[in-house]
């Protein structure tokens, strides 16, 4: 099946706007590596502003997919915090990954209302992943959750910044910490 005119010009720049930036990139760079009229691109996207949204968007939806994902691979809530990070780390041990695209493009083009939106709305659909998880697991203390997201986006920002993919390992080391001392079975 074909690609849709939106989805093949989302998908080139949310290659390009990942892979060299937000600012980087301009309007005929997409136009060029897309191969669609300017018409074409404005006609499905008004603005830059717009397919930046509708790329972190596109993202969002295929983050939390995976994490889904991961979510019905195992059973124990204990085994699918350790598999988050563990996707993580493979993801992370990439020569393309650049870290957390939401925060890079907050970064980038923070002033844009439409971009911060998206990047927050992101930013608590992965918190409540791990809300949902801890409740699962019988933790209702909204603190450790919040100890598990934040080991997540330190993660990805240290990554980012210091290109060692180990750093998720600790995290999930620290994140798997945080369970067993907050978890009902292993208190005395």
């Amino acid at each position: 099946m074909k690609a849709s005119i939106s989805d093949h010009i989302l998908a080139s720049a949310g290659a390009l706007f990942y892979r060299e930036g937000i600012r980087a990139v301009g309007i005929d760079r997409i136009i060029e590596e897309t191969k669609v009229a300017k018409a074409t691109l404005y006609r499905h996207f008004p603005s830059k502003d717009h397919l930046v949204a509708a790329y972190l968007q596109d993202r969002h939806e295929r983050v939390i997919r995976s994490l889904q994902e991961v979510l019905n691979e195992v059973a124990s809530p204990r085994d699918q915090l350790n598999l988050i990070f563990e996707r993580l780390h493979e993801k992370a041990d990439s020569p393309e990954f650049r870290g957390c695209a939401f925060a890079l493009a907050v970064a980038e083009h923070g002033d844009s209302e439409r971009v911060v939106t998206v990047a927050r709305a992101h930013k608590a659909a992965v918190s409540q992943m791990f809300r949902a998880l801890m409740e699962r697991a019988g933790v209702e203390a909204a603190q450790p959750a919040a100890h598990l997201s934040l080991l997540y986006e330190g993660a990805l920002a240290t990554v980012a910044v210091g290109r060692d993919p180990q750093a998720v390992l600790t995290a999930r080391d620290c994140a798997l910490f945080v369970f067993d001392a907050a978890h009902p079975s292993t208190k005395s």
